[in-house]
Parts: C-alpha cells; sequence; structure tokens
C-alpha cells in the first residue's frame, strides 16, 4: 500500500519535509494556517543552509560579514569573516519561509491553507490518523471544518505544536523572543549593510542576548529571554534600544513581534507513526539561540528516514523506524548541543561572566573557531596547541573578572 504523510506546519521545517517526501514520489498534505505567516525571528542562516537548501541569492537581504560584540560595560569587540566568499545570510521569515512552502507545493506537495485543531489517534499500528481542521482556502478566517486521513505525520509546528500535544509529547522549558522592526534613516542604514551587532548583559537579557540584524530595507532590534521572566521582556527591550540608541536614532518602528522559542529536546520526539521536527521537537540551540538551519535539517533528516523505512512510501512505518532519525540527528548534532549548552552555562550567568566572553572573542583563534563552526555546522576540532591556548584564554578572561566565583 502506498502511503499518505501529513506535514503539518510549512515553516523552513515542515517545507523542507514535504519537499524531500514528494520528490521520493510520496504522497504528502503541508498545512499551514497561516500563508503569510512572519515569525519573529533574527534570521540568521549559515552559508551552509544556502548551498544544502539551493536557497536562490534573491531571498538573502544582507550578506553579513562583520560582527560586533558589545560587553555590559560597552566595551566592543570586532569579529570579521576574512574569506570574501563566507557570510552569514540575513533573511526575512516571510520570504524565506514563502519560498521554500511554495517550492515544496510546485513539486507536488498538496498545501492546505488550514488550522489544525485535533488528531484522533488509532487504535492499533494499521489504522490511518484522522486530522481534524479548519479549512482557510475560501478567505473564511473561521474556516469550514474538514478532515484528512494520514497513515504518518510529521509535527512541524513550532513552540507551541498541536501535533506534540495531540501525542502528549510533553512539555519543556522556553524562552521567549521580543523583536522590533525599525526602519532607519539611509545614513544610519548604511551602519549595518554588512555589520550585524549582539549585545550582552542584564540589562538587555539575564540570561540570553539582545540583536541588532540588519534586513533589507530595516534593522531587526530585539531580546530574548527564558519564561520566567517574561514579565519584563518589554523592559529588556526598552535595554536594547538604550544601548544602540545613538546608531537607531530616527528610526521608526514598522512591526512589533514575539514568540516562544524551546530550551530544549521534548521528552518525546517520536510516538507512534507521529514525529516532531525544528521548534516542535525543541532542536533549537543553546547560547546563540540558532533554530532556522536546525529546523530545516532535523525535518529533512526526518522525512529521508521515511523514504528510506518505507521504500518510498511503498509501506508503513514503525516506531523504530521514526527513531531512526532521532538516532542518526543525536549522532550527528549532540556534541554540538552540548557544547553550545556549556557555553552558555558559564557565559550568561553574570555581566562579569558576560564580560569575559566578550574579552575571549577578541582572541583571532577564537573567532575563526566560531565562525567555522557556525558557518559549517560543526564542532570544528582546533590544532592541539590553539586548543591549549583557547582553554587558557578562556581561564585567564573569567579569572580576571572574578567570573569564577562560586
Amino acid at each position: 500500500m502506498a502511503i499518505r504523510v501529513a506535514v503539518v506546519g510549512s515553516g523552513p521545517a515542515g517545507s523542507s519535509a514535504a519537499e524531500t517526501l514528494v520528490k521520493a514520489g510520496i504522497e504528502t498534505y503541508l498545512f499551514e494556517r497561516k500563508l503569510d505567516n512572519a515569525k519573529p525571528c533574527g534570521g540568521a542562516i549559515p552559508l551552509c543552509m544556502v548551498s544544502e537548501f539551493d536557497l536562490p541569492q534573491e531571498i538573502i537581504d544582507r550578506k553579513v560579514r562583520k560582527m560586533k560584540m558589545i560587553s555590559p560595560s560597552n566595551i566592543e569587540v570586532d569579529i570579521n569573516i576574512e574569506k570574501e566568499d563566507e557570510y552569514i545570510g540575513m533573511c526575512r521569515r516571510e520570504v524565506l519561509d514563502g519560498y521554500l512552502r511554495d517550492r515544496a507545493a510546485s513539486l507536488g506537495a498538496n498545501l492546505i491553507n488550514g488550522t489544525v485543531y485535533q488528531i484522533d489517534i488509532p487504535n492499533n499500528n494499521t489504522d490511518p490518523y484522522t486530522i481534524h481542521y479548519a479549512d482557510h482556502s475560501q478567505g473564511d478566517a473561521k474556516g469550514i471544518m474538514k478532515t484528512l486521513k494520514a497513515d504518518v505525520i510529521i509535527g512541524a509546528d513550532g513552540a507551541n505544536s498541536r501535533v506534540a500535544k495531540a501525542i502528549d509529547a510533553g512539555d519543556y522549558n522556553y524562552a521567549i523572543a521580543f523583536q522590533e522592526r525599525i526602519r532607519l534613516p539611509e545614513d544610519k542604514m548604511a551602519y549595518y549593510e554588512d555589520l550585524a551587532e549582539m549585545y550582552v548583559g542584564n540589562d538587555v537579557s539575564p540570561d540570553f542576548y539582545a540583536w541588532v540584524f540588519p534586513k533589507y530595507d530595516h534593522v531587526a532590534v530585539g531580546t530574548g529571554t527564558m519564561k520566567v521572566n517574561k514579565s519584563i521582556i518589554k523592559d529588556l527591550q526598552v535595554g536594547i534600544r538604550n544601548r544602540a540608541a545613538r546608531k537607531l536614532a530616527g528610526g521608526q518602528i514598522i512591526k512589533v513581534e514575539a514568540h516562544p522559542i524551546p530550551e530544549h529536546p521534548r521528552p518525546r520526539r517520536v510516538v507512534g507513526r507521529v514525529a516532531l521536527v525544528g521548534d516542535a521537537a525543541g532542536t533549537v540551540t543553546k547560547s546563540s539561540g540558532e533554530g532556522i538551519y536546525f529546523a530545516a535539517k532535523s525535518a529533512r533528516m526526518c522525512a529521508e528516514t521515511i523514504v528510506e523505512t518505507t521504500q518510498g512510501g511503498q509501506h508503513l512505518p514503525t516506531e523504530d523506524d521514526l527513531k531512526l532519525y532521532l538516532k542518526r540527528w543525536d549522532k550527528k548534532y549532540g556534541l554540538t548541543y552540548l557544547v553550545l549548552d556549556l557555553l552558555q552555562r558559564v557565559f550568561y550567568r553574570s555581566d562579569a561572566t558576560r564580560e569575559a566572553f566578550v574579552e575571549m572573542c577578541s582572541d583571532r583563534d577564537v573567532q575563526k573557531l566560531t565562525f567555522d563552526s557556525y558557518l559549517y555546522k560543526t564542532v570544528v576540532p582546533a590544532n592541539p596547541l590553539i586548543q591549549m591556548k583557547i582553554t587558557a584564554k578562556t581561564f585567564g578572561s573569567l579569572i580576571r573578572g572574578n567570573a569564577l566565583a562560586p
């Protein structure tokens, strides 16, 4: 029997999964609640994503080759990408997501403009799942209630995933991202031509960082913090606007956005013939807060596993089949998540450790290691002598800032 797969959510994760499935000839349905959705997001993508996911240059607003790290005491460290062909891509999510969604649909995915409300779980391992959704294709905000039966479901519907709730995947801790899009005068925008800024300090975030990222005709100015601090998120946004006030002078706020960001994987990411990917699974990294590449990559790996284990959609996968995607994912990226989690625990716990972090970023070897790891998504092994130097510099920075106190 040929299987039918439903993908809920058409961000970078859902659209990447759908594209992989339809290329293998599997009947695929892609649900999206809002086709014009603009998710609050810094919008940075690594160089490897451009090539891996065959992204055209026109969806990239800016090619950032300069990063400015700014400490709590406003010490600035400039970090530059030295190779001309390397950059960090800055995108608007409505542009990136729309491109990936449309590409998946053009290849054969059945795009449904609908809100999924309920999923009926079958009583055995062979019956299909029943998806209850409101169809908005006629422009009705409330929608017409319909159902769809699917043999496999991929939940790519974000931190507030309805698919995750349907399979009792468990809760996870999350952060809140708050962002303002600010249109700047021409001379101010020229400053951010190929430059992004990251600010650290208790005034902008007690457990994360704040950012000013350039886009097509504006900058994205935002901050993030854990949900326990969500009551002060607007105060933290005032903090980043104050820190960057001189550079943002004369700017006009054109949009205000907020969204939850998962801080660790869900307790269960595969249940039966349902798999979670992207934010729904909790693939956002600590320290950097990056989610776009890992969302798309996790979804592609999940879809590739479905194609492989079902022989191109010819028979039903088992739960163990789908869990193979998790084993492969954890093997490939487990160390990356471990390292970034450790960095956040060490360097984001006080202003003293943040000062040490920014000081450490002034080292050329640290910069190269960081950019290589970010651009190509691997924890790049350093020369042992360089690694010893980086370790010594790290402890030196922490000691000078009295940051090693209990």
